[in-house]
């Protein structure tokens, strides 16, 4: 099951199920964040809820996401309680990339860059039995809930930053339960978008590069991520794909479980805040940047897998500077 958040024609926020160019609204619920909590005091799985609580009406879907009423499929209704993280070396690549990055870890442990050590790890220990720690992930945070964007709005590139470039991902979606306990709601699509010319100058400005909007969306699965996705990542400029290139993703297409992945996370008691939303990025394997592509402002970027239904569309921006370097006050 998908489920989306959405303005209905008469301007009230809903939450739906995506049943082909269908969506059906639900009841008593105005949003997946509210659905989430309901199924937790209730013991019930959110697929099953949504189910339940059926008949609010229907929406045509290709008309709400025409009139940009699509919401992204979760947020907190208190953004700065919402943590955008995310994890980054998992993905294995196609298998050309593959091949390259087995020649490259043939070679002696010594003639590896922190990157490749820690893929390697990953490689190595990243997919542990069940119910037992592996290997912990690079780690990064994004923002809170006010730096999420939804489907089809404007990706800011800041008056500071070198590049705006995508990261076609898929999303983790999570609630912390009254007991400290993380739920997962469902996964969704994910454009990471990072400044990867800063990244590249160093590697100890990842964590510089990382700060910057994210976009989700539209749709979420609620139930499990299929093993295998195969997507498609594309540039739009004035209309036309000035790049395009298949992503893979899903546990089998990563070098870490997803159980390990989220273990890593909130294995920190600060990240196990009862009421919190989490939104983490698992990773990518594929980006524009790797070819050469240098976005422009105005340029589209569009992420699309099957089982995630309606693809992630959302605009480049670039804005002026809104912040002095003379602006902190003393008092």
């Amino acid at each position: 099951m998908n489920i989306v958040q959405l303005v209905d024609r008469k301007g009230k926020r809903r939450v739906a199920m995506v049943e082909g160019n269908r969506l059906a609204l639900l009841k008593r619920v105005d949003s997946t964040f509210e659905l989430a909590n309901f199924a937790i005091k209730r013991g019930r799985k959110l697929a099953g809820l949504a189910k339940e609580l059926a008949g609010g009406g229907e929406e045509d879907y290709a008309a709400a996401r025409k009139e940009r009423r699509i919401l992204a499929p979760v947020d907190h209704p208190d953004p700065a309680h919402c943590l955008v993280t995310g994890t980054g070396l998992t993905h294995l690549g196609s298998a050309t990339a593959r091949d390259k990055m087995h020649q490259k870890l043939s070679g002696g442990g010594e003639e590896l860059s922190d990157s490749l050590k820690m893929f390697k790890m990953g490689l190595d220990g990243g997919k542990p039995k069940q119910g037992e720690a592996g290997v912990q992930p690079e780690w990064f945070y994004k923002g809170d809930g006010s730096w999420l964007v939804g489907p089809g709005d404007d990706l800011e590139r800041p008056a500071f930053a070198l590049d705006g470039g995508e990261e076609p991902e898929v999303v983790g979606l999570y609630l912390i339960g009254s007991n400290g306990r993380p739920y997962r709601l469902g996964f969704a699509l994910g454009n990471e978008y990072s400044d990867h010319v800063m990244e590249r100058q160093n590697y100890l400005y990842l964590a510089h590069s990382k700060l910057r909007q994210c976009a989700i969306g539209p749709e979420m699965i609620a139930g499990p991520l299929p093993p295998q996705i195969e997507g498609t990542s594309r540039i739009l400029r004035a209309g036309k794909a000035i790049w395009e290139k298949p992503f893979l993703t899903g546990e089998a297409n990563m070098s870490h479980s997803l159980a390990n992945l989220e273990y890593h996370h909130f294995k920190y008691e600060g990240f196990r805040r009862p009421g919190d939303l989490h939104v983490h990025f698992f990773g990518t394997g594929t980006l524009s940047i790797a070819d050469g592509i240098v976005t422009e402002n105005g340029d589209v970027f569009e992420i699309s897998a099957p089982a995630f239904g309606a693809p992630l569309r959302n605009r480049l921006k670039v804005v002026r500077a809104r912040y002095r370097p003379d602006a902190v006050k003393a008092l």
